[in-house]
């Protein structure tokens, strides 16, 4: 009994240790077009190529010719590549190995107010939109919560606006989607409102979500001494395009471009 209860321990410890093939496979890059592999075959230097995958997404091998290796992992390319040595009768017992020198394919563009803007590759599958933008130093300051994702699925024409707070709800994996080569991701400017007249801090600043009124006064610094929070003024531009003004009490909530005007008190 003990010896039985020890090897089922062992077998055990085994299952542990195998490591989730499925799982490791789904995170492994993917060669694209531009990408430049170098080939070996072991004891066969004259099968050693260096080679870029082509638009259509192969490349051309010798003594096999074709071989379409676009979306494929390295591993995946090492077996295709063995198998075609092998099934034609040019390698007994081939032992294929590719290296990933330069990535030209899969790459996604991070654009607008973000640090550090420009071309980004997909070094691993399965990279989402959160990824990305840290990759890129994430949003600057001045940019927007929300992220414009452009790109193509399924031959059409993508795109979404993702919610950036909301990425880390509880929910929030749901939004945070896998981006794909060729994709462009751009952070917009936050949008703002305008305060003037007697406040102690005129000018445009950022609105946050569901700022009111007086919340705007304070980021104004407060109204002056020869200021008054009585007949307030709003302007704002409708869906028509045409400039509406009102008066605004204090809990009013704001909209982008929004414009405050605090009057001088007349007594």
């Amino acid at each position: 009994m003990t010896k039985f209860l020890r090897l089922l321990v062992g077998l055990c410890f085994a299952l542990m240790l195998v490591p989730h093939t499925s799982a490791a496979d789904a995170r492994e890059y993917v060669l694209g077009s531009g990408d430049v592999i170098r080939v070996t075959v072991f004891q066969n230097p004259d099968l050693t190529v260096e080679t870029r995958v082509t638009e259509n997404g192969s490349i051309t091998y010798p003594l096999i010719g074709g071989v379409n290796v676009g979306g494929l992992t390295l591993q995946a390319t090492e077996k295709l590549i063995a198998d075609k040595l092998r099934d034609g009768g040019f390698v007994l017992k081939p032992q294929v190995n590719v290296l990933l020198l330069q990535i030209r394919g899969n790459q996604v563009s991070v654009l607008g107010l973000v640090n550090r803007p420009g071309r980004y590759p997909l070094e691993i599958a399965n990279t989402r939109v959160s990824d990305m933008l840290a990759t890129a130093g994430g949003a600057a300051i001045g940019g927007a919560d929300v992220v414009t994702l452009v790109g193509t699925r399924n031959g059409e024409p993508f795109r979404v606006e993702i919610d950036i707070p909301s990425l880390f709800d509880p929910d929030g994996i749901k939004a945070d989607i896998p981006v794909q080569g060729g994709d462009i991701l751009y952070i917009h400017r936050a949008p703002v409102f305008y305060i003037y007249g007697e406040v102690n801090r005129p000018g445009s600043f950022r609105l946050e979500r569901g700022m009111t009124v007086m919340q705007a006064l304070a980021q104004g610094g407060g109204i002056t001494l020869r200021g008054t929070d009585k007949r307030l003024r709003l302007h704002r531009r409708n869906a028509s395009g045409v400039v509406e003004t009102v008066e605004p009490d204090m809990f009013m909530t704001l909209q982008a471009d929004d414009v405050v005007f605090v009057r001088e008190s007349l007594f």
